[in-house]
């Protein structure tokens, strides 16, 4: 992924998503052509929107699907 055009500017608009709580886990799939990102937000509408402000929006990133989670479980916070 390092190697991608235009990695540090998209590196640093993820680490600005993190810092702001808006991405919560997130990283490559086994096959390293997906990526999962789990973030905390109101609605799919807030996600798209963010994820839009990225450097690889329209280039490197496409949104497949925004699905809501309700979380059960948490051993973050133990």
């Amino acid at each position: 992924m390092q190697e991608q055009s235009d990695w540090p500017a998209h590196a640093a608009f993820m680490d600005e998503l993190v810092n702001a709580g808006f991405v919560v886990l997130g990283g490559p799939l086994a096959d390293e052509h997906r990526v999962v990102l789990v973030v905390d937000a109101e609605s799919e509408d807030l996600v798209r929107a963010a994820l839009a402000r990225d450097p690889w929006s329209e280039t490197h990133l496409r949104i497949d699907r925004v699905e809501p989670w309700t979380i059960r479980l948490d051993g973050r916070r133990a």
